[in-house]
């Protein structure tokens, strides 16, 4: 195993520079900090962290709570999680809620002393008064909280542009009666896709109506089973706006099983652009999110609040969405990207 000496030896530098550098201290360049670190990380060399948590306060770890643990959007804000707080030698303490406020409380709760800031993403209607009402002495970071916590930095996603933006798309290949598949109801992700898509219909060219928009929850089977009640309306929608890829290749199942083809006889859109999206027959149409920057971003933001004064003005930044065509929708172009606008401050 790698000693403070070996590091030292092999970076060029000597031990106690070595330590500063594993100290957050601000005596240390960046090019010799960056050197450092990786020599440390070529080395597999990690201080103690316990004996450094006694002589510092910190425990060089944050964590991270989200309402799952699996699936490709998941892994992709955890891989820039990840990244990102390995560059500056931080740990992850990872945690799931199942978007139950109840659980997100009680796994807030039990990260206190462990952890020197928390990440969390909350799409729960409910979650911010929750969060609200169990604020800790750590900075903390929400990702995607619909509204703000008092003093707490907030990332989220131009859900509602890019939503507006490729039902828009879809009206301008001639799709007039477009039907939507909708995430959970308490779901603030699903509540503001929604809200783009009804905003699209809504426009100069009209074409909404109630009984296109069908629930779903987010997964591939309710994708399917939402499909097959479209199927039995008197007048079928010519297209299909899903609220998340998944639901989105749930349609495609069930249009396929009936015999219909995508998109000559019903267009399919989706919305993330997870990875699998691209390699379906016909490539699906969607909206993409990049969650690893989203990911990268929350750890940036939560390194930028450490330390800062805690009645600072809290800041909010929605990360830009983009229109990702593809053979799906029956575009004349395929595999096209077009930016959706987006609001933040």
């Amino acid at each position: 195993m790698a000693t403070i000496k070996d590091v030292a030896r092999v970076a060029g530098v000597s031990v106690a520079t070595v330590s500063r550098v594993f100290n957050d201290s601000t005596l240390v360049s960046e090019p010799t900090r960056d050197r450092v670190r990786g020599v440390a990380e070529r080395l597999n060399y990690w201080p103690n962290g316990v004996a450094r948590s006694l002589i510092t306060n910190r425990t060089h770890a944050i964590g991270v709570l989200l309402p799952d643990l699996f699936g490709e959007f998941f892994s992709e804000v955890i891989r820039g999680i990840d990244r990102s707080a390995r560059k500056v030698g931080l740990h992850l303490l990872l945690s799931s809620s199942h978007s139950d406020t109840g659980e997100l409380i009680s796994a807030f709760r039990s990260m206190r002393g462990r952890i020197d800031g928390l990440i969390v993403m909350a799409p729960d209607v409910d979650a911010p008064a929750a969060i609200r009402d169990s604020r800790a002495d750590f900075p903390l970071v929400l990702i995607d909280p619909g509204i703000g916590v008092d003093d707490c930095d907030t990332i989220s996603i131009a859900n509602f542009e890019g939503a507006k933006a490729m039902v828009q798309h879809l009206k301008s290949l001639g799709h007039r009666r477009i039907a939507t598949i909708t995430g959970p109801a308490g779901n603030i992700d699903s509540r503001q896709r929604l809200e783009g898509y009804r905003s699209a219909m809504r426009g100069k060219s009209g074409g909404w109506d109630p009984e296109l928009e069908i629930p779903g929850d987010f997964s591939e089977p309710s994708g399917y089973a939402a499909a097959e009640r479209l199927l039995t309306l008197e007048e079928r929608p010519t297209a299909v706006f899903a609220a998340n890829d998944y639901m989105a290749i749930g349609v495609m199942g069930a249009l396929s099983d009936e015999g219909l083809r995508v998109p000559h006889d019903v267009a399919v859109t989706g919305f993330d652009d997870i990875a699998m999206s691209r390699y379906l027959n016909p490539p699906l149409t969607t909206v993409r999110v990049d969650a690893y920057r989203l990911g990268e971003r929350a750890v940036e933001r939560l390194l930028s609040a450490d330390g800062q004064h805690p009645r600072r003005k809290s800041r909010r930044e929605v990360l830009p969405t983009t229109l990702v065509i593809r053979g799906s929708c029956g575009s004349p172009g395929v595999q096209r990207s077009r930016g959706a606008p987006s609001r933040g401050s």
